[in-house]
């Protein structure tokens, strides 16, 4: 054997150049140099200025060689470079921070030699660090290959750990994580022994090298002859050999931890040539170089081999000197073929430096490889794996591997894990990986190891080999190519294809390959000759990975649809193609890749490697959504013919993604105008296709029912019933979902139709199949199968029996009262609910919103109905045809319902109302409203009677317990229905007290309200039972004086008093709370105003002031104080103008700038009102007048008059609302209020009081007057009859009124300083 220590041996100008261009880079960034300083210093700090504090001549000596560096001047650097250098030299030991710095120096000064032996010193003092973090490119080119016995000694040792399994052990380790505490305490002090031998080589040919090489050939050339030869190679024998006898495995990925192996133990070492030594070193961390790492190292020359005395490592270092041989012998050859043809390039971009590296050194790796196959070709015996094909890791053959860029193969799996674990270095080699992303597959071995498999089965016990579909007795691809030739002169051609596509390294000649393959196969599917040895052939593992390779490099796209292709043929008819291919992630990522990219076809042969193994949630992970929709908008055309067509691929697969309620997947078919071509899926011959197709189209009329007019429009349901027939419960359910989902159009003489050709088409009859599997179906799946079927049923003149009517409502019926399933129940009611056959443009049911437009409420109706486009003409019918038809359809289904049984449907619907179930409730509601409503249109034949029995209760309990205001609609609409019958209305009027302030609620949104009224009152003289007051208050402010004012504002009482004072109160209960007194005003507060836009409050006062003023939480701010120069009397406010009466005659029109102006100074003003720019005046004299501000011209509602005996009686109060002008007079002529027209100042009605009224307040169906005796009267604005007389705690005079915004509360305050309110009860 050679000896590779002595051969190897690098002259002086090979060190000096390895070490001098290590020293340029340093003294070139001085990133990468403080780095280095920092890490002899610091203990691997990252920054050397966060190091610990240095030694005074060390910290002198960097200063000096960092000044040196920046400096221009020659003088400056050669003086401080001396400096120092003897800095440095002075200090008592040498230290690797002094040794590098002095390399430096030296290096500055131009002393080569001085400078590489200061390098080589790194080595000495601190092996570790300087292989493995300072210089592990030195290491590589100086050390590495003199430490060739010490690595294969480790390499023989860790397989005889790795190989020694005991009979309890499984003969291979997949996973890293099953290794036994015992074996990896083992390991650890297995890998403590070679990182001490590697830390005293280094040592020992450190010294070597500067004392002997250095010295002997300063400055040459490297050709003086060296003093005396190489130091031997230490070995540690004593542990090595307990190793031996104790150990049975080895792995080389163990967690980090302590060694428990005493550091001042001493060690015995053998030498290769028979000397020995002692020595005590403590264990480092270290890089492992591998065996096969020094077989591409820089050394070439060859020596006598070493002896060594153990005969295990002797044994070890002939077999890795066989290799190294068999590898230089290939590597001649490729390099010989390297130089006519061009490796294969990568899809993407050129790599980075890095990754060429990986790469090279993968290829040289593979190179070998290939050498030791061509050999191993030649014999046909069985025998065990080599030992490149073997993870080096699990100990298992190779399924996935992956070459480090260190040149190190691992399986991925096994190397992941050992990176997820938080290393970051080659497990073998222990040098830092620049990247941890691993690279792509090595296919170049993966199909290596696979033709090796094919001629070994048998793979030795300790070995897992991956599995493999069964063979027939075939020795090698060229006996069946051979055989093949004998019957088809072509088959030399494919044969010649077949071994380019394997083994050329030439991206062209393997492209070609691919093409020729395809030929040949569309010639053998022509001629129906398709023998199952070429298929066999095809389908070896060797020629799928070159298949697959050639997706990974090529970017011919011609190449690329024909390597789909042929894998598609493949995969289809050999279940071992599609296993090959899934073994490797990457393989499957590629394809995955290259079909997002735009290569379609792959569709087919990703539906093949996906379903059997992938799960749904799998196929969403993989977001290929956009290219599903690609294939589909492609026309079949311009695709190949494949074994299956790519769009059945693209249906079958979108069909199992939206399956999982995939998000965005129904949004990119309509926007991809994809659904026409999923509707042709309903032809296909494939009932799993149709079946899919079904489910998707099911899931976009769910999701965006904007496309179900173009799938009603164009689907063909014969395909689709015959599916039905032959399908499975969950199909058979997916399909009814289909059908009813489709009839869900916005114009029923289309869902007509549509009903129609569901039962007539098919080839068996649809409603006797329905009606067979509604008998059997499970109970969640009965209600869309009953509603179904009586929509098809009713398609017919109604009959008095008919079993399928009778079956489905009965199905109704039975889900509604079983509990135990809740899902069936909301399903029944929700059934029931879209029964009457009126959608939107996106499916919606408008049931809810059409009866609420029949109950006057119709802004829900129009915010479903608006996207509507299409309101004119459809199919030929009118709008008004349209109308019709549903008119006669809800007829038809409502009979339906109410008659079967008399009205049993009423029943299990009040019941479903009073569950706790949302869901059910409000579709039991819906459905009950509905069919109640119906009864009033149907010809009455009893059935009113039973459906008041079960549903009036649970109306009026709705009516009046509901939040939502058009469920309160929605009961009065049905409870109107029972009013048409005496005995509903008798029954009405027990809950006459319940549903009163629900019908006062409504009365401003919802005109039915105002109907109920009326037939509730009819008869009556009076309204009192729906407009009683209760009393809720009194507070006693008599210390303020009268209360000459009262404002609601924000949900606040607001009251003004005769002495200047303001209040602000709020009413919680029967109490109300004063929040706030303010005194502002000097003088009485005459009026209070809230204008329309509700903003701000306004007050006028005696004082000659008004106040702006608004709340912030439950207080008022004043903002504005105006001088309004005379005392302000009904203060009223409208935009930038404020209006008052005056002490004096006339009316004071004030603009809130500060000018101001008189206006109808003839009079004397009692009371004001301001309406939308026109002041109404009553006046002393009885006269009242309407100035128009705009113009300021005057007219008069009714004259004046003066009595020769007496006083004139004045307009006391005066109230402007809906167009009517509330005037309020002495009653001495007969009526007190009078009512005139404010368009044509004409009396329109009056109010025929006795009392003196002396303030007045209106609502929308109310009018309220205070009396000069304490007294008010209520009266319908309607009738204008008194409803109800209500007293306030004193007899003092009324003489401030307001109502809330809600028309709830009443408050009034009086002339002895009393506040009371009152509610509607």
């Amino acid at each position: 054997m050679e000896n590779p220590t002595a051969a190897a041996v690098a002259g002086p100008v090979t060190i000096i150049h390895h070490t001098t261009a290590f020293l340029s880079k340093a003294l070139s960034s001085p990133e990468l140099r403080n780095h280095l300083l920092a890490l002899l210093h610091g203990g691997g700090r990252t920054h050397f200025a966060a190091g610990r504090r240095l030694i005074k001549p060390y910290g002198l000596a960097l200063e000096a060689v960092e000044k040196a560096t920046a400096a221009t001047n020659l003088a400056v650097q050669s003086s401080s470079l001396a400096v120092a250098e003897k800095l440095l030299l002075s200090c008592p030991t040498t230290t690797p921070f002094s040794s590098f710095l002095l390399s430096l120096i030296y290096s500055l000064v131009n002393q080569p030699v001085k400078a590489a032996a200061a390098v080589l010193c790194l080595f000495r003092l601190s092996p570790s660090a300087a292989r493995s973090k300072i210089a592990p490119d030195l290491f590589q080119e100086l050390f590495l290959v003199h430490l060739l016995p010490a690595l294969r000694w480790f390499e023989d040792r860790r397989s005889a750990i790795l190989s020694g399994t005991t009979a309890e052990e499984p003969p291979a380790m997949k996973v890293l994580s099953e290794m036994s505490g015992v074996q990896a305490k083992e390991l650890k002090v297995l890998e403590g022994i070679y990182e001490d031998v590697l830390n005293e080589n280094c040592r020992v040919f450190a010294d070597y090298l500067i004392d002997e090489v250095l010295s002997s050939g300063g400055g040459g050339d490297g050709s003086t002859a060296v003093g005396r030869p190489p130091p031997p190679v230490v070995l540690r024998i004593s542990k090595a050999e307990e190793l031996g006898a104790e150990f049975g495995r080895y792995n080389p990925i163990q967690k980090e931890g302590s060694r428990e192996e005493s550091a001042a133990s001493s060690s015995e070492f053998c030498s290769p040539f028979g000397g020995s030594s002692t020595s005590s070193t403590p264990i480092s961390h270290s890089h492992h170089p591998s065996p096969q790492a020094t077989s591409s190292s820089p050394a070439k020359t060859e020596s006598p081999a070493p002896s060594i005395s153990d005969s295990d490592d002797l044994t070890s270092t002939s077999s890795n000197t066989s290799t190294s041989s068999s590898s230089s012998s290939s590597s001649s050859i490729s390099a010989e073929k390297g130089k006519r043809v061009a490796l294969l390039q990568p899809l993407t971009d050129p790599l980075p430096r890095s990754e060429q590296i990986r790469s090279s050194s993968s290829g040289a790796h593979n190179q070998t490889l290939m050498a030791d196959f061509d050999s191993l070709l030649l014999s046909n015996k069985h025998s065990p794996p080599p030992k490149d094909f073997v993870c080096p890791i699990t100990s298992n053959i190779f399924a996935d591997p992956v070459t480090l860029e260190t040149g190190q193969t691992y399986e991925r799996k096994a190397i992941q894990e050992w990176l997820d674990r938080g290393n970051s270095s080659c497990p073998i080699t222990r040098q830092n990986l620049t990247s941890t992303l691993l690279p792509k597959t090595n296919y170049v071995l993966k199909r290596l190891i696979a033709s090796w498999l094919e001629r070994n089965p048998v793979s030795s016990p300790s070995v897992e080999t991956p599995p493999r579909r069964k063979r027939s007795a075939v020795e090698s691809p060229n006996s069946v190519i051979a055989a093949a030739a004998a019957v088809d002169g072509s088959v030399a051609e494919l044969r010649h294809a077949i071994n380019n596509l394997c083994m050329s390294e030439i991206l062209d000649e393997s492209e070609t390959a691919v093409l020729t393959i395809e030929r040949f196969w569309q010639e053998v599917k022509r001629s129906k000759n398709l023998g199952f040895d070429v298929q066999s052939m095809l389908a070896r593992p060797a020629v799928v990975s070159g298949f697959v390779e050639i997706l990974f490099n090529s970017v011919d796209p011609t190449v690329l649809k024909a390597t789909v292709f042929l894998l598609s043929e493949l995969g289809s008819r050999d279940k071992s193609v599609v296993q090959t291919l899934t073994r490797v992630d990457s393989d499957v990522d590629c394809i995955l890749a290259l079909f997002k990219k735009g290569l379609l076809e792959a569709v087919v042969l990703i539906y093949y490697l996906l379903t059997p193994s992938s799960s749904p949630g799998d196929l969403v992970e993989m977001d290929m959504v956009e290219a599903l929709v690609a294939v589909l908008r492609r026309k079949e055309s311009d695709m190949l013919k494949m074994c299956m067509k790519p769009r059945t691929a693209a249906v079958l697969l979108l069909g199992q993604i939206m399956g999982t309620g995939e998000e965005g997947a129904v949004e990119a078919i309509v926007k991809g105008d994809v659904v026409a071509a999923i509707v042709g899926s309903l032809e296909s011959e494939s009932a799993e296709e149709r079946v899919s197709a079904v489910g998707i189209l099911l899931k976009c009329m769910k999701e965006d029912g904007t496309c179900r007019n173009t799938i009603a429009d164009k689907a063909e349901l014969a395909p689709v019933l015959e599916s039905f027939v032959g399908g499975g419960d969950g199909e058979k359910f997916e399909i009814i979902c289909f059908l009813s989902e489709l009839v869900k159009l916005n114009r029923t003489t289309f869902n007509e139709q549509v009903l129609h050709i569901i039962k007539d088409e098919g080839t068996f009859s649809t409603m006797h199949t329905f009606l067979n599997y509604l008998q059997i179906a499970p109970v969640d799946q009965s209600p869309v199968l009953a509603g179904l079927l009586l929509q098809l049923d009713l398609l017919a003149e109604p009959r008095k029996m008919s079993m399928y009517r009778e079956d489905a409502i009965d199905t109704f019926i039975s889900c509604l009262k079983n509990s135990e399933f809740p899902a069936a129940q909301v399903a029944a009611a929700k059934t029931i609910v879209a029964l009457p056959g009126r959608f939107n443009a996106s499916g919606k049911s408008l049931t809810r919103a059409f009866l609420l437009k029949r109950a006057g409420v119709e802004k829900s109706y129009r915010s479903l109905t608006q996207t509507d486009q299409h309101t004119g003409l459809l199919y030929g019918e009118t709008e008004e045809i349209e109308e019709r038809a549903a008119e006669v359809w809800d007829m038809k289904m409502a009979s339906a319902l109410v008659s079967h049984e008399f009205g049993a449907i009423f029943e299990v619907l009040a019941e479903g109302m009073k569950s706790r179930n949302s869901e059910l409730q409000s579709a039991c509601f819906v459905s009950a409203s509905w069919l109640v409503h119906m009864l009033d249109i149907l010809p009455d034949t009893g059935i009113r009677g039973a459906a008041r029995v079960c549903l009036l209760k649970r109306f009026v309990a709705i009516f009046k317990s509901a939040k939502d205001s058009e469920d309160k609609v929605l009961a009065l609409l049905a409870l109107k229905s029972f009013l048409n019958d005496p005995e509903g209305l008798q029954d009405l009027n027990n809950y006459m007290k319940d549903i009163k302030k629900g019908l006062r609620e409504l009365r401003k949104s919802c005109s039915l309200a105002f109907e109920v009224l009326k037939v509730l009152s009819e008869g009556r003289d009076n309204s009192a039972e729906l407009w009683n007051h209760k009393e809720l208050v009194q507070v006693d402010c008599c210390e303020n004086g009268e209360v000459l004012s009262i404002a609601y504002f924000k949900d606040k009482i607001i009251s003004g008093h005769s002495d200047g004072t303001m209040k602000v109160w709020t009413g919680r209960g029967s109490v109300l709370h004063l929040v706030q007194e303010l005194r502002e005003h000097t003088k009485g507060v005459s009026s209070l105003v809230v204008p329309q836009s509700g903003d701000k409050l306004y007050s006028g006062s005696l004082d000659r002031t008004a106040r702006v003023w608004s709340i912030v939480g439950d207080t008022l701010h004043c903002m504005q104080v105006h001088d309004m120069k005379d005392h302000v009397h009904n203060l009223v406010v409208a935009n930038s103008i404020s209006c008052f009466i005056p002490a004096g005659a006339g009316i004071k029109v004030h603009s809130w700038s500060g000018k101001s102006k008189l206006l109808n100074s003839g009079r004397y003003v009692k009371c004001l009102s301001l309406v939308q720019g026109k002041l109404y005046c009553g006046c002393h004299d009885s006269s009242i007048q309407e100035i128009d501000l705009a113009t300021e011209t005057v007219s008069f509602i009714q004259s004046g008059y003066r009595k020769l005996i007496g006083k004139v009686s004045p307009v006391y109060a005066l109230e402007v609302r809906d167009g009517l002008v509330y005037s309020a007079v002495s009653p001495l002529d007969g009526a007190a209020v009078k009512i005139w027209s404010a368009s044509n100042h004409g009396q329109v009605g009056a109010l025929a009081t006795t009392q003196e009224v002396r303030t007045m307040a209106v609502s929308s169906e109310l009018i309220y007057l205070g009396s000069k005796g304490g007294t008010i009267e209520i009266w319908d604005r309607k009738k204008h009859i008194r409803v109800e007389t209500i007293q306030a705690c004193t007899n003092s005079k009324v003489i401030s009124m307001a109502v809330d915004g809600n028309e709830e509360i009443l408050v009034a305050g009086t002339s002895d300083g009393w506040i009371q309110a009152w509610g509607l009860s």
